[in-house]
């Protein structure tokens, strides 16, 4: 499942390419027809997400998308004006003479009104990716469970956005123990984790690709700071993940393998549905 980076992405890139313009808007699939007639020849306004939300504005109506387990919505331009036939399986087809933007696979497309996406947003926890947002909302419920830590993050009601690589990663990066139980974990060591997401996830975003080896995450700094990721984030079209970075983490799909901080075995358990990776000897109980 895409996690909350992606669809920030998936935001951003829809407003690049549509945000001011008058689009076509079809249902090839035919699951979405009527809805998809109601978004036709209106204006795309913005896209903004919420966790693994996406919300899209057009016309009068909003377009509320959830990709679950398989859907994708790549946004491509149309050199020359030339937009290819849709396949039949696109529940949902955005276009310009410019750009075309496929949805297929989503567990949610429906259109909701500004009542129904404020409901949605209340059942989220605060995202990193988002400003103004409030940790210690996050904290209330961590402090008062006895789930580990480990399972609270996969929580989109605790913290939205967060998914299993992240999860894995942040845990490692901040020597905490999964297992450690909400209600165990200090105040220091739920700053520092959300801290932590608040410095990568911008990163995932940018260059479609979750980065959290320091080496990475300091050159994926650097090129920003610089103005120079701009280039890389604006030839990306979300069909596939970015590949400015060589793909290596800590510890996600690494059992067996070398801890790269203690060098004990990295492991791995079925934790919140998921694999969760992590090394038993250098991540603590905080």
């Amino acid at each position: 499942m895409p996690e909350g980076h992606t669809i920030h992405a998936l935001a951003a890139r829809l407003e690049r390419a549509f945000s001011g313009r008058v689009v076509a808007a079809s249902s090839p699939q035919g699951r979405f027809a009527a809805d998809a007639a109601r978004l036709d020849r209106q204006e795309l306004h913005g896209a903004r997400a919420h966790g693994k939300h996406l919300f899209v504005d057009i016309g009068p109506a909003t377009l509320h998308v959830h990709l679950g387990l398989i859907g994708s919505f790549p946004v491509r331009p149309a050199p020359g004006g030339h937009v290819p036939a849709p396949l039949p399986t696109v529940r949902l087809r955005l276009e310009t003479d410019a750009h075309y933007a496929d949805l297929r696979g989503p567990m949610t497309c429906t259109l909701v009104d500004a009542a129904r996406e404020r409901e949605i947003v209340r059942t989220l926890g605060p995202d990193p990716l988002r400003r103004r947002q409030h940790p210690d909302r996050a904290l209330q419920r961590i402090a008062n469970s006895r789930k580990g830590i480990g399972e609270l993050l996969m929580d989109q009601s605790v913290v939205a956005g967060v998914g299993n690589v992240y999860r894995c990663e942040v845990l490692h990066r901040q020597a905490i123990d999964p297992l450690t139980p909400g209600r165990d974990l200090s105040t220091d060591a739920w700053t520092a984790l959300w801290d932590d997401l608040v410095l990568l996830m911008p990163l995932g975003a940018t260059f479609s690709q979750i980065l959290t080896m320091p080496d990475q995450v300091e050159a994926a700094r650097r090129l920003r700071r610089s103005g120079r990721a701009r280039s890389v984030t604006e030839s990306l079209t979300g069909e596939r993940l970015g590949d400015h970075f060589e793909r290596r983490f800590l510890v996600y799909k690494r059992t067996g393998l070398d801890c790269p901080r203690c060098a004990a075995t990295v492991q791995d358990r079925a934790v919140a549905g998921r694999t969760l990776y992590w090394c038993p000897t250098c991540q603590l109980r905080h």
